[in-house]
């Protein structure tokens, strides 16, 4: 008999951010160490202001993310282990509230509470 395939798991949080964005600083850093630390995977940061960071930032939004002409930041993507890259999050322009708000409801949400679960089992 078969063993049934590995299921795919969480291997890195990644942030699509600026420096100077006060929806992504301290804001969305904070809260993505957090829900790093809570799946057990690594946190990786990309600055749309370098070079080296913004052909990869670019590269995710255009294939996972919220695209558009200036895309909004913060956007957030869970990579898992069989290659899939899940879109969790993109902040609002409109206030830091209200950014704040959506990441407090993906860090209280069903999804993130299934991914925490599976980490730990």
């Amino acid at each position: 008999m078969k063993a049934p395939p590995p299921a795919e798991r969480p291997q890195r949080l990644t942030i699509v951010l600026a420096q100077w964005c006060p929806h992504c600083v301290p804001l969305s850093v904070e809260n993505g160490e957090r829900l790093a630390k809570r799946l057990g995977v690594p946190l990786r940061l990309l600055d749309i202001d370098k070079a080296a960071e913004v052909r990869i930032a670019d590269r995710m939004v255009r294939e996972h993310g919220d695209l558009s002409p200036d895309y909004l930041i913060p956007q957030v993507f869970l990579e898992m282990s069989d290659g899939r890259v899940e879109h969790l999050l993109t902040g609002f322009s409109e206030s830091v509230v209200r950014t704040r708000r959506a990441w407090g409801n993906l860090l209280s949400s069903a999804r993130v509470a299934s991914l925490v679960r599976e980490a730990r089992a």
